[in-house]
């Protein structure tokens, strides 16, 4: 038997009006099963100051969550700062490399995407979207932000509805978080 993808994630964040939100779908499957409709992958970090989510291996997000917070500790929150140096040791370390997934992350002022590969992406719209349904809710995102006056959580919500709509790997129980 050959290795059986497990699939799942649709995570969106995005800053609008001083206002940082970012949610996820529920679902995770193995080849053509869901085996689980309500996984949390987003919350927040660093005392409540940062938003975080992921796609890819669970138990590897876990690994990238913990680490990511200890660099922003390290780095006193400096976003990009502490992002750039995950990334770095993420590439590097003889462990953390093989670690498959994928951060996206949300500050009060900044959106960023972290891979394993070294990147660390700043969006120029400021919309970070990952995972099986990422591009289906970056655009409907993107429609929303240049298009419409809903605030950003209602963006994140219909932005992962949208995508739950069309992709087989993403579900309706959202979950949102959102920075005071």
């Amino acid at each position: 038997m050959g290795k059986t993808n497990i699939r799942s994630t649709t995570v969106v964040g995005l800053i609008r009006n001083g206002k940082a939100v970012i949610g996820s779908d529920g679902q995770v499957t193995m080849g053509n099963t869901v085996l689980k409709h309500t996984a949390k992958k987003v919350r927040k970090i660093f005392n409540n100051t940062v938003l975080v989510g992921f796609a890819g291996a669970t138990s590897d997000a876990f690994t990238l969550f913990e680490r990511f917070e200890g660099k922003l500790e390290q780095y006193k929150g400096n976003l990009l700062r502490a992002a750039t140096e995950l990334a770095k040791e993420w590439r590097t370390d003889k462990y953390l490399r093989k670690l498959e997934a994928l951060l996206a992350v949300v500050g009060k002022d900044k959106t960023l995407i972290i891979s394993g590969t070294g990147d660390v992406i700043e969006p120029d719209d400021g919309i970070v979207a990952i995972g099986s349904g990422g591009q289906y809710a970056y655009v409907s995102a993107r429609v929303m932000m240049k298009y419409t006056k809903l605030s950003a959580k209602e963006i994140v919500e219909e932005s992962l509805r949208q995508a739950a709509d069309v992709c087989i790997y993403t579900n309706s129980n959202i979950t949102i978080e959102e920075l005071d």
